[in-house]
């Protein structure tokens, strides 16, 4: 069951352009890899949507990208100050797959440092716009790395079951290649339980709540 808290930030790293917020765990799940956390920075009115990265022992660790006023805000939080979270939240990865195989685009890697501890460290194929950017690349086991122009999907095997985490048009071409990936979708959520339909995105003609029909969502019905 989803409970919120306020937690004390235990510190803040930058792993290229990207900020890794660690929190105290207090009395929060960690929950599925991919299923997702509502962040509400320092003096900003509305939470921000975030993929739980890591779960060590007694903490939780987010992988943020400031890009607006409230991710920059979560970005620039510091050791000490404290963090309401509401989670986990919406539906995860399954597991129970034979031949795992990570692919992800940007912060879309985000969730993957979890997954794979909970894969037992399958192959990854993460994709970056800078060398810079691909620094985050580091917090995942065996990850091959490609750098723009190159794109993931030109190194795609044959034969796997893809957990994909990025950009639409990324996610859009991985299902091409692989009808039955699972697809961790991004949207802005206000509520992240599904009372507000501000994530409402349309999939194949459908309109989907991504914070409770998702985030992931199979790539065949």
């Amino acid at each position: 069951m989803p409970k919120r808290e306020a937690l004390k930030v235990v510190a803040n790293v930058a792993v290229g352009p990207y900020a890794l917020v660690r929190v105290e765990r207090g009395g929060l799940d960690p929950g599925v890899p991919g299923q997702f956390f509502m962040l509400e920075a320092p003096g900003r009115p509305l939470p921000r949507p975030m993929s739980l990265c890591q779960a060590p022992p007694g903490e939780l660790s987010f992988l943020l990208e400031a890009v607006g006023p409230g991710t920059r805000a979560l970005a620039a939080v510091q050791p000490g100050q404290e963090i309401n979270i509401f989670g986990p939240l919406g539906n995860g990865y399954r597991l129970d797959v034979e031949q795992p195989l990570l692919v992800g685009g940007g912060i879309g890697v985000a969730p993957f440092p979890y997954l794979s501890q909970q894969l037992g460290g399958p192959p990854a194929i993460l994709g970056f716009r800078s060398d810079w950017h691909a620094e985050a690349a580091a917090l995942v086991l065996n990850a091959r790395v490609v750098v723009e122009p190159t794109l993931v999907t030109e190194l795609l095997p044959e034969g796997h079951d893809v957990l994909a985490c990025g950009p639409e048009p990324m996610l859009e071409a991985v299902r091409e290649l692989a009808p039955r990936a699972q697809l961790a979708w991004e949207a802005p959520m206000a509520c992240g339980y599904g009372a507000c339909y501000g994530c409402s995105v349309e999939i194949d003609g459908v309109l989907q709540r991504l914070c409770v029909a998702g985030p992931v969502l199979e790539a065949v019905a």
